[in-house]
């Protein structure tokens, strides 16, 4: 009959005792660091993409479809895979490991942060194509006729007020990012689940140890929850509150019609 132990449970479940091992240290440090650096490159990926699908250049919009439906449409990990293994094996590129000082970054952690940062990208562009479309598209004709740029009416004017549509899924993509970053062990980047493995290949504890793990992801997208929720709550109070007209309003509403 099996006993469950305690002692390694608990070691590994307080931070105090757990931290101390430097693997879970270094695994927790690399999750939250991979988890924001991805979803930066993401949201930047995503918002390129959805103006390339909105776009009326046809080569454009052909190559933004293409991107958007090969990787919402495969698998995260075989493009993980792909990525790393499968650049390395035929020479395009080796994923070399970097030296910053006392940080190594290793070509794992490289590839494994890339392919996230690309697979979000996919799911961001049509987030933030949705955020886009939900404006009403007068507005752009207003500054157009103004003769402002389309990239400077989509910086000045639409991407601010689409922000406010797009930050709510934003904030769900980067709270499923934490979780996510675990499929990084299969190619061998040391970030918290690859470290409670490594740790589970010494102890041999799998059923103590990855439940501690789970505690681990559960208190990290806990914690985010509470910062999604403050900052859509923010976002909500702004909404709400009374502002004068902007310039584009002033300049086209006429005295007589409200």
């Amino acid at each position: 009959m099996y006993s469950f132990d305690w002692a390694v449970f608990w070691k590994y479940l307080w931070p105090v005792t757990a931290l101390q091992d430097p693997l879970i240290r270094s695994g927790l440090i690399v999750t939250v660091a991979v988890s924001i650096i991805a979803q930066l490159l993401g949201v930047i990926l995503g918002l390129f993409a959805a103006l390339g699908k909105m776009s009326k250049i046809g080569p454009l919009k052909v190559l933004a479809e293409a991107y958007i439906w090969y990787f919402r449409g495969t698998p995260l990990l075989v493009q993980m895979m792909l990525l790393f293994f499968g650049l390395g094996v035929t020479h395009i590129y080796n994923f070399p490991d970097i030296h910053l000082g006392a940080i190594m970054i290793s070509g794992a952690i490289q590839a494994g942060t890339l392919a996230l940062a690309i697979n979000e990208g996919a799911y961001m562009a049509e987030i933030v194509r949705a955020g886009i479309e939900a404006i009403d598209p007068g507005q752009l004709e207003a500054a157009k006729s103004l003769g402002m740029p389309y990239s400077l009416s989509m910086r000045r004017i639409i991407l601010p007020q689409a922000a406010k549509v797009i930050i709510p899924p934003l904030g769900n993509e980067f709270n499923n990012m934490m979780k996510t970053t675990s499929i990084m062990t299969v190619i061998s980047a040391a970030e918290l689940f690859f470290a409670f493995t490594q740790v589970n290949a010494r102890l041999f504890q799998p059923f103590e140890l990855f439940i501690a793990a789970s505690f681990y992801y559960l208190a990290l997208t806990t914690i985010w929850s509470f910062v999604q929720s403050w900052i859509e709550s923010s976002l909500g109070e702004r909404k709400s509150v009374v502002h004068t007209p902007g310039f584009l309003q002033r300049v086209f509403t006429f005295k007589g019609v409200h």
